[in-house]
């Protein structure tokens, strides 16, 4: 019997890793992330749009083993279905994905449970909606990206200044975030960064890591 998640404390989302199994390359899923939650990633979310059901699974099983014995979440995008299979500890779902009350009842009271806004209009949906049921919101993309080719227009850092200033919720924000650019959104009040391509396929993942959270940490 797998042993039950207990949601006791919020989530550190200040470096927030999105999976790409193609960019992870040879390297791998999981080593990629073993590397980049030894250099300050604080949670991972697992994506693969191509995966299966039972490949995913697989997957899960394999990220969890590396992420044993530290207090990093694995978080499961759009597939809540198989979060409790996987062992995982939540699950984080699009606009068009699973509704949040149904999200919330197949996860049970535990699990975490993100959604992705786009706009106010969103956010203002999801707070008459969540009733206590999210724990963040993901906001973006905030610049253009390469990494996810349905997503929506790219929002800027107004946007994410407007949302993070009337979301109850911590606020994560995604898309097109470099090293550049990444103080400029905890500026903007995001509570994190979720990246794909400035950890996946990175020649050094720790190097590119320690990076990111070194400009996180200098930007407060």
């Amino acid at each position: 019997m797998r042993q039950k998640i207990v949601r006791h404390e919020p989530m550190d989302l200040s470096i927030y890793l999105v999976t790409d199994t193609v960019m992870c390359g040879k390297f791998g899923v999981a080593a990629t992330v073993s590397a980049a939650v030894g250099a300050g990633v604080t949670a991972v979310q697992l994506r693969d749009v191509d995966a299966t059901d039972d490949e995913l699974v697989r997957l899960g099983r394999q990220i969890l083993a590396v992420l044993e014995g530290t207090d990093v979440p694995l978080i499961v995008n759009d597939r809540v279905h198989l979060v409790e299979a996987m062992g995982a500890h939540g699950a984080h779902v699009g606009q068009l994905d699973l509704g949040i009350d149904r999200a919330r009842a197949l996860l049970g009271p535990t699990a975490y449970l993100g959604l992705s806004v786009q706009t106010v209009e969103h956010l203002a949906a999801a707070r008459e909606q969540a009733d206590g049921a999210l724990d963040y919101l993901g906001v973006g993309p905030v610049w253009a990206t390469g990494t996810k080719l349905d997503a929506a227009a790219p929002g800027g850092l107004e946007r994410l200044r407007r949302i993070t200033s009337l979301s109850p919720l911590p606020c994560v924000a995604i898309g097109g975030i470099t090293l550049e650019n990444l103080p400029q959104v905890r500026r903007a009040g995001a509570a994190g960064v979720a990246v794909v391509s400035a950890i996946c396929g990175q020649p050094d993942v720790a190097m590119a890591t320690h990076a990111l959270r070194a400009a996180w940490d200098g930007a407060s």
